[in-house]
Parts: C-alpha cells; sequence; structure tokens
C-alpha cells in the first residue's frame, strides 16, 4: 500500500503533469483519433462523452464514450483539477462495477486489454431515465441544499416534529447528525441544472418515469446498497449513501448508466476496531467528495494546488481502503493514454 508521505511525494513529482493535457474536443480537432472526426461532443461537470452516427458497435448498439477528467465539481460549481481523481475513480468504479452488475446491469462494454485505470469507458448510448436514484443509510452531515441532513436542520428551527423528506415521514427527535437512519430511504432527485429532492409519485406525475420503472430501479439498487454494505463490512467501513444513474438499452432492459459507487457519487466511513464509527474531530473519517465541500469558503471558489493535492490524498488513501489494492498510477502523459485506449476500443467495438 501506498503511505501517506508515499502519495504526497508521488503528488509532488508527478501531480502537475499528470493532468496535464488536451481535452477529447481539442484532440479530435487536430487529427489524433481520425475515427472520431464526425462525432458529438458533449461536455459534462467531470466528464465528457461522444456519439455519434457512425458510433454503432459491430452487434448493432449506439456507442458512447465517456472520457473521465480530473475536474472536481461541488455545489454545482467546477473548482478546478485533482491531481489522478480521474484514474482514482476509474479503478474505484471498475471494483465496485464487478460486484453489483449482476444486480443492476451496466451499459458498459467490456474490451480485452482495456485497463482499469482507463479513463475512457466505452458504454451503450442509452435512453436515459431522467432521475438521480439516491439511497441513504445515515442522516450525513452536508453542505448541499438537497440533503436530508440540511431539511432536518430546517425542520428542527422551525420546531417541527415531523419531516416529510422524498415522501418519507420521519420523526424529527429520532434523527441525529451522522446517525443511522430508520430504514435505507430512497429519496430521488431530477436531472436539472440544480438537481432537487422529489420522490417516486412526482416523477411519475411528471412522465421521467413509470411506475413500474421506479420500482425496478429502487429494488436492483437497494439489493446492491446491501452487496455493496456486506463487502465493505469485510474492509471496516460503512456505505453511507450513495448516487446512481439509470437508462433503457437496446433490449429494452434499464441498466445502469455511470459510474457506480465511487468517492464522487457515495459516502464511506470508516469503522474502528470495536466495529463502531471511526471518528476525528467528532466527525466521521469519511472518504467522499464531501472533504473537498467542507474546504469551500465561498461561491466562486477554485481549488488552490495545495487544497488540490490535499484532496487527492484523501482520494487515494480512500481507494486502497475500498479495495484492499495499492494504487498503481499510469504516469504516461495524459493524450497518449486517451488515444491509446480510444483506439482500442475503437478497434475491437466497431
Amino acid at each position: 500500500m501506498l503511505s501517506e508521505q508515499d502519495i504526497r511525494e508521488l503528488l509532488a513529482s508527478h501531480g502537475r503533469a499528470v493532468s496535464q493535457g488536451r481535452s477529447i474536443g481539442q484532440l479530435i480537432a487536430d487529427g489524433d483519433i481520425p475515427r472520431l472526426a464526425e462525432a458529438t461532443v458533449i461536455e459534462g461537470k467531470v466528464s465528457d462523452s461522444l456519439i455519434g452516427a457512425n458510433l454503432v458497435t459491430n452487434s448493432g448498439r449506439p456507442l458512447r464514450l465517456m472520457f473521465r477528467n480530473s475536474r472536481i465539481s461541488t455545489h454545482d460549481v467546477n473548482r478546478g483539477v485533482i491531481p489522478f481523481k480521474d484514474q482514482v475513480l476509474a479503478f474505484n468504479h471498475d471494483h465496485m462495477l464487478n460486484l453489483v452488475k449482476r444486480v443492476v446491469g451496466s451499459a458498459q462494454f467490456e474490451v480485452a486489454g482495456l485497463q482499469p485505470s482507463s479513463t475512457v469507458i466505452p458504454a451503450e448510448n442509452l435512453r436515459l431515465i431522467m432521475l438521480e436514484n439516491v439511497l441513504r443509510m445515515y442522516n450525513a452531515e452536508s453542505s448541499t441544499e438537497t440533503s436530508l441532513y440540511q431539511h432536518w436542520l430546517a425542520a428542527q428551527q422551525r420546531g417541527d416534529q415531523r419531516l416529510i423528506y422524498a415522501g418519507h415521514k420521519l420523526l424529527v427527535a429520532e434523527l441525529s447528525a451522522n446517525g443511522v437512519l430508520p430504514y435505507l430511504l430512497d429519496t430521488p432527485s431530477t436531472k436539472d441544472k440544480i438537481d432537487k429532492t422529489t420522490d417516486a409519485r412526482a416523477l411519475i406525475a411528471a412522465g421521467i418515469c413509470s411506475a413500474g420503472q421506479y420500482a425496478e430501479i429502487r429494488n436492483a439498487s437497494m439489493m446492491a446498497f446491501g452487496m455493496v454494505s456486506q463487502y465493505l463490512a469485510g474492509r471496516g467501513m460503512v456505505l453511507v449513501d450513495t448516487k446512481t444513474e439509470h437508462g433503457v438499452n437496446a433490449d429494452d432492459r434499464i441498466v445502469a448508466a455511470d459510474e457506480l459507487y465511487t468517492m464522487d457519487s457515495s459516502r464511506f466511513w470508516r469503522l474502528g476496531d470495536d466495529g463502531e464509527l471511526l471518528r476525528k474531530d467528532g466527525k466521521p473519517v469519511s472518504f467522499s467528495k464531501e472533504f473537498a465541500r467542507g474546504m469551500v469558503k465561498r461561491r466562486d471558489q477554485q481549488f488552490s494546488a495545495t487544497e488540490a493535492n490535499e484532496i487527492a490524498v484523501r482520494y487515494i488513501l480512500g481507494l486502497q481502503h475500498l479495495t484492499g489494492k495499492p494504487f498503481e498510477p499510469d504516469l504516461r502523459p495524459r493524450d497518449e493514454r486517451i488515444v491509446e485506449s480510444s483506439n482500442l476500443i475503437l478497434d475491437a467495438l466497431l
């Protein structure tokens, strides 16, 4: 395992260079990947995607290439680049995908020779179901407006005895900061510019999904939550909450559309030797993007190089705790890694 000192030395020697490179749009414009010349680039918060009429697999399925980058977004604001974040989340997703894909399915194609560290992900271009599927097992402290924690604080300030959150009726007095919830809550949110917590009834009424589709997503994801929780118990960790996205594939099956159980989409807490939550300064020891959220002091803040490195240390340590394996970075130039992975995928699938 890499020690914290090892990680800091890695960041000092390679952290700046590893994230430098051209965007996928620029790589295509410069002619580095000729077969993608006609593709459409869709820019996202932390990944960019490519689709196109000529991106159809040899089995007749529409292909979407997703290019994970090292940007970090909190409170719907891009805060800059975190060294090695793209590779860490690629390893993280690959590990968790292997645990749960038989339950939640996956849009991702398997390509021989594509490394778990690859930040280029080949997937079927699904018909997306426009909701974020959020499951919560703890009332985790959070600065995001959509969190249960913020709604609970507001209910306390109003003097309310009951709190209705995403359709769930909760007793305010029975909740506590970072305390376990009475049961696993499904608390979906909309996929808007600013996401809003909602409930199944509203999603169905708005035509975003059918009752059957919501039940399928909810049931499969709850089973996966249990499987990941059982796995983490052996790693001395608990799964606090998670967010997944889903779509319908060419076989009319609902499958997971994006990353699964990563530190960007989920929250993990450490357990002590006594089986109780490990705490530092009264807070659970956490591996998630919440660590970065807590560093934000103003709306337009961009993380400094020092702050970015501290976040990178937390991501790499978290990956090692989650997987039980040392982080093995790919130190080749980013452009080279992207071009090589893209060509390997295109050779295999088109």
